[in-house]
């Protein structure tokens, strides 16, 4: 993928990703790369990019586009060309090389920085002052100049702060919110919100807001100074950025004093909170570092919680794909493990087919089809085999199978699943009661039950689930079902031995003779009208 590059090979120089179609350059802020450079018209150039084509074209601006030091119009672009927007200087390259290193240690000795605190250990006392000698100089939007009154007055924002970012909401509205209390508790010229992109590692500048006719874009702050917070993981109070940094962005930019505070979630730096003032030196206190840094803690929690906020609606919404087709159990399972291994297990299996379903359904609209089939499944699963605890495996058109005893193995396994079936039979006959007023026809199902080993887990691609039991097993349920008559659930000999229910009437069976078994099949019958269904 192409990359331009401006300022390559300095510690300033910022990466932009180019994508397929037009990418627009500019100062306005609704170009792709947005430049705020005196010498960059508004709508400056555009970079089309078309199969291996790379193609410039100058959007008639003031001060020209020139590659690698030619003035053009319109021009086909190869990597490792130079670029000059204006006085602004970018490099098209194919792949992206690291970073020079900012020396972060070395400028450490040499910076005057006024003050720099740890964020975990800031606090606000509303007894005393920290720095009773320096309330002149603050930004702070308070009224007592008692030092005493003064901390109980921060108290008090601090818990109104807490309060106002308690409330849910999407990350870039409590971005936004963030820097609208801070402009109203704190004179500063401007102020950004930067989080490091947990893929890249690099810092995203995700919010910024300026007093009025003051400037700023997204690119406005000191990318040595929010490095210098990330590296040392403190904040800091310059009194005046451009004599401690001396960097070209600070020089452009007319940075003078700046704070800059981490935002930390729990032990981790999440990102940054910058602030800074463009014309006075010397206009931040140690009060107002560590009221910011307070302030930020209060923001860097909100954010934790916002992000966890969304993770819960995501989970909530998965939890509800799944739980069609999973109960609670086997959902949660795969919330935590994200897949579920293939493993040999015994299960019960269900097999229920509805009796004569061809020839009715001949006799019917397809969208009655439809509607009818929707009802009689939400029926047979959510309020019979879900409540049993019992895992959908598949719908095969008329026809449903379930299965106890996977993911999860029960004692009970086999009498939940003929228990199952018993309700399933009596759902059938409280349906047919309204369906035979609105289909003309009563409905009834033939159900086949057998208990035996299958491999069970996620068949087939692991980006997308489909939760499967094979074996002979499930094949012979589905035989069984077939030598059903309707109205009729039959079990074989397999299940019986793990029933622990004697009150179930049974009435064995002559051998039945089923396809794909060479030797007849013993099976049971459950009368199941002489069980009371549940009410």
């Amino acid at each position: 993928m192409p990359y331009l590059i401006r300022e390559p090979d300095t510690s300033n120089q910022r990466i932009y990703e180019l994508g397929f179609g037009v990418n627009k350059i500019g100062r306005e802020k609704d170009n792709l790369i947005a430049v705020l450079d005196g010498s960059l018209s508004r709508h400056h150039a555009e970079i089309s990019i078309t199969g291996d084509r790379i193609i410039l074209n100058d959007k008639q601006s003031l001060n020209g586009t020139f590659v690698n030091k030619k003035r053009i119009n319109r021009c086909q672009l190869k990597y490792g060309d130079f670029i000059e927007f204006g006085n602004v200087v970018f490099q098209l390259v194919h792949t992206i090389k690291p970073a020079p290193p900012t020396l972060l240690e070395n400028q450490a000795s040499a910076l005057s920085i006024v003050r720099r605190v740890k964020p975990e250990v800031t606090r606000i006392t509303r007894y005393s002052s920290p720095y009773p000698d320096n309330l002149g100089n603050s930004i702070l939007i308070l009224q007592q100049p008692d030092a005493q009154q003064r901390a109980m007055d921060k108290l008090e924002i601090l818990l109104e702060v807490s309060r106002q970012l308690a409330v849910p909401m999407k990350p870039e509205q409590l971005l936004g919110k963030i820097l609208d209390l801070l402009f109203k508790i704190m004179r500063v010229d401007r102020a950004a919100i930067l989080l490091i992109n947990e893929t890249t590692g690099h810092f995203e500048c995700k919010a910024v807001k300026s007093q009025p006719k003051i400037p700023a874009d997204y690119t406005f702050y000191s990318q040595k100074i929010v490095e210098f917070v990330r590296d040392k993981k403190d904040a800091i109070l310059s009194d005046d950025a451009y004599l401690d940094y001396k960097s070209e962005s600070i020089v452009r930019e007319g940075i003078h004093a700046a704070m800059c505070v981490p935002l930390k979630s729990r032990e981790a730096i999440i990102g940054v909170l910058y602030v800074d003032n463009l014309s006075l030196s010397a206009i931040y206190s140690d009060e107002d570092l560590e009221f910011l840094t307070c302030l930020t803690n209060q923001a860097a929690i909100a954010l934790d919680n916002s992000q966890l906020f969304i993770k819960m609606q995501a989970e909530a919404v998965l939890r509800n794909k799944l739980e069609h087709f999973f109960p609670q159990a086997v959902s949660r399972k795969l919330r935590e493990e994200g897949k579920l291994e293939i493993v040999d297990t015994e299960v019960t299996a269900l097999f229920s087919d509805i009796s004569g379903f061809t020839q009715m359904s001949s006799t019917m609209k397809p969208r009655q089809v439809i509607e009818m089939l929707n009802e009689y499944f939400k029926v047979m699963v959510e309020e019979i085999v879900f409540p049993y605890e019992g895992t959908l495996e598949k719908y095969i058109g008329d026809a449903l199978l379930a299965v106890w005893g996977a993911p999860y193995q029960q004692a009970d396994d086999a009498n939940r699943a003929v228990r199952a079936a018993i309700e399933m039979q009596w759902a059938v006959r409280r349906l047919n009661q309204e369906w035979v007023k609105r289909y003309q026809q009563p409905l009834q199902i033939h159900i086949g039950l057998n208990t035996g080993k299958v491999a069970a887990g996620n068949i087939g691609s692991g980006k997308l689930i489909q939760y499967a039991t094979i074996g002979d097993t499930t094949n012979v349920t589905s035989r069984i079902c077939s030598a059903a008559q309707a109205g009729q659930i039959l079990i074989s000999e397999s299940t019986v031995d793990k029933l622990s229910e004697p009150t179930v009437p049974l009435k064995k069976m002559n051998p039945v003779q089923v396809k794909g078994k060479e030797h007849p099949l013993q099976l049971y019958r459950v009368l199941w009208g002489q069980v009371k269904p549940n009410p």
